[in-house]
């Protein structure tokens, strides 16, 4: 199982790390070995920084379409990810670390692509650290859609069914630490819950 990854999909969050908002989708892959599903975040246990990136995770049937959907943390080493850009290196040292790729509650999506980023549906990120909401954007603010990123993963990656697609975190992006308590939602138009992550970072 493969997760893969696209970045710079909010333009906001492009801005707001100093980066031009892409037209075409920027994709990247993590080990299923950083895959988080239970438990507190091990953020002392990591060497250097570690920020949240809460994004919609979709996970795709053997026809490479939406099965199911759920909230996740994308976790990056900033700091890390900010030495290797400088030095025009990969970035895995800042994204494919343990426990990196967080995933909440699975709720079953049989409305297709477009209707992820559709306005009358809804679909609303946030996350909340220690009470205080850092992150929270309508998944129709996407720049690059989640159909535009399968189709390019189409063109040219190994993807299959039962694979992830983390498509991407809104602005507001920042650190975690020892102590936080974090609450990362998924929501529809009506406010339902549909994934949700309620942790602690240890």
């Amino acid at each position: 199982m493969a997760m893969w990854c696209t970045i710079r999909t909010f333009a906001k969050h492009a801005i707001e790390l100093g980066n031009t908002p892409p037209t075409e989708p920027i994709i990247f892959v993590k080990p299923a070995s950083c895959l988080h599903t239970e438990g507190p975040l091990p953020v002392s246990d990591h060497p250097g920084e570690v920020h949240h990136e809460v994004e919609c995770v979709v996970r795709l049937n053997q026809a490479l379409e939406p099965e199911a959907v759920a909230v996740g943390l994308d976790l990056t080493d900033r700091a890390a990810q900010g030495e290797l850009r400088a030095e025009r290196l990969p970035w895995a040292k800042a994204k494919c670390f343990r426990a990196s790729a967080v995933v909440g509650t699975w709720t079953a999506w049989r409305a297709g692509w477009d209707a992820l980023v559709d306005p009358t549906v809804g679909l609303h990120l946030s996350l909340e650290v220690n009470g205080q909401v850092r992150q929270s954007t309508p998944l129709h603010e996407m720049s690059v859609t989640p159909a535009q990123q399968i189709a390019a993963l189409r063109q040219w990656a190994p993807v299959e069914g039962g694979h992830l697609l983390f498509t991407g975190t809104p602005e507001g992006v920042g650190r975690l630490l020892p102590g936080d308590d974090v609450l990362a939602r998924l929501t529809d138009g009506e406010g339902r819950v549909l994934s949700e992550i309620s942790t602690r970072c240890d």
